[in-house]
């Protein structure tokens, strides 16, 4: 076990879990990562090997066929998937953020009839809040639910769908007037839709599109796509909750998970790109001697492994935060600042050690130098990450009087 980045207090089954996974990506993500992420290839195999795994409902209850456990286990288990490869981390985040929003949200027919095949990977999510013209702003969304008999009809076009093509489950924020005076408050007419599909591209049912993946830079294997609905019905009981107007509140409270997640992913990536960048410096030799012993390149180590623990305490913290039932809006949105900050940084100064061979696709950390800015604008950019922070700050250290 390496010594930065560990985590204290954790039980025996959470060890065994964490071991067994850190196993999984050494023999079996580390190995191929590069070359499938080059030919942005879908990872099939590893996605088999962590259904078999249990990853897929780790956090799903024990009555419906998860493992039931807590969020810092799921962080820790991500933290550990992205060391190997970020994308597969993806994969299994989108799917984690319905199921959990179905947990806390859903109603009792839609927890049983969802859930146990979540459990198993026979049903894969992805959420869908983002369009075309907007990004962090999701109180202006315009794709529209409106009421027809038992259904609602969909209308209009989402975008940055991660899994949007291999998903067989979405779900998806819509405004829905219905029950709404004129005036009401943005966030207060909104709706989760549950919108079940065939995984693949084309029109995956009448009235859904999913036009094909999005050519990324980065973050590939993954497939990201856009998602166009015209005239979607969808029956009143695939509202999430059964209620309208509560999308709003259930997307954030899925957001803010998902943060933590985002926060433990960079740790993962910025803890590989530690290793890499530690290796090579005391491999590579200029002037006589390794790299390693020239104090410049020991002060960038220094740097490098400061900054991935402190990520790390504070992701723990976040997780630990919000399994004890308490608000983590602050500590989430903190965590996953500056984790992925740090991590672009210590990307870059394992890329600086490897000099031009950092340039070169033979390398790994030519990967992680693609991958890293990702996590600087999902799941909300570091600005809106920021405003949060603030406004947070200003709640608890309102002045009196």
């Amino acid at each position: 076990m390496a010594r930065l980045a560990r985590t204290e207090g954790l039980n025996d089954v959470q060890q065994e879990i964490l071991s067994t996974v850190r196993d999984f990506v050494d023999k079996e993500i580390l190995p191929v990562a590069t070359e499938l992420e080059h030919r942005d290839a879908y990872p099939t195999q590893i996605v088999e090997g962590l259904k078999e795994l249990g990853v897929f409902g780790l956090m799903i209850p024990e009555e419906y066929g998860g493992l039931g456990e807590s969020l810092l286990t799921y962080a820790l288990t991500v933290e550990e998937i992205a060391r190997g490869w970020m994308s597969v981390s993806g994969i299994i985040n989108t799917h984690f953020i319905v199921a959990y929003m179905l947990k806390q949200h859903g109603t009792q027919e839609q927890k049983d009839h969802f859930l146990p095949k979540m459990a198993a990977g026979e049903i894969r999510g992805a959420f869908s809040m983002s369009e075309p013209a907007l990004g962090s702003d999701v109180s202006a969304i315009s794709s529209k639910g409106v009421r027809d008999g038992d259904d609602f009809v969909l209308n209009g076009q989402k975008m940055w769908l991660t899994n949007g093509g291999s998903s067989t489950l979405v779900a998806v924020l819509c405004r829905t007037d219905e029950g709404h005076p004129e005036g009401t408050a943005p966030h207060k007419s909104m709706t989760t839709f549950l919108v079940e599909k065939e995984a693949g591209f084309g029109e995956v049912r009448p009235g859904l599109t999913i036009p094909g993946k999005i050519e990324k830079m980065g973050y590939k294997g993954v497939d990201t796509t856009e998602l166009i609905m015209d005239g979607l019905r969808i029956p009143a009981d695939r509202v999430l909750g059964g209620e309208t107007g509560r999308g709003f509140y259930h997307m954030m409270d899925g957001v803010e998970v998902g943060r933590v997640n985002v926060a433990a992913r960079g740790c993962g990536v910025a803890q590989r790109a530690f290793e890499l960048g530690v290796s090579y410096a005391q491999q590579r030799h200029t002037f006589g001697k390794p790299i390693a012993q020239h104090q410049a390149i020991q002060f960038k180590l220094a740097e490098m492994a400061t900054k991935v623990e402190a990520a790390h305490a504070m992701m723990v913290n976040a997780a630990r935060k919000k399994d004890s039932g308490q608000r983590n809006d602050l500590e989430a949105g903190m965590a996953k600042y500056l984790a992925s900050e740090y991590c672009k940084e210590v990307v870059e100064d394992s890329f600086r050690i490897h000099g031009g061979y950092g340039f070169s696709k033979e390398y790994e950390i030519e990967r992680l130098y693609r991958e890293a800015p990702m996590l600087l604008i999902g799941e909300g950019t570091a600005e809106i990450q920021k405003m949060i922070i603030g406004r947070r700050l200003l709640e608890e250290y309102r002045i009196q009087g």
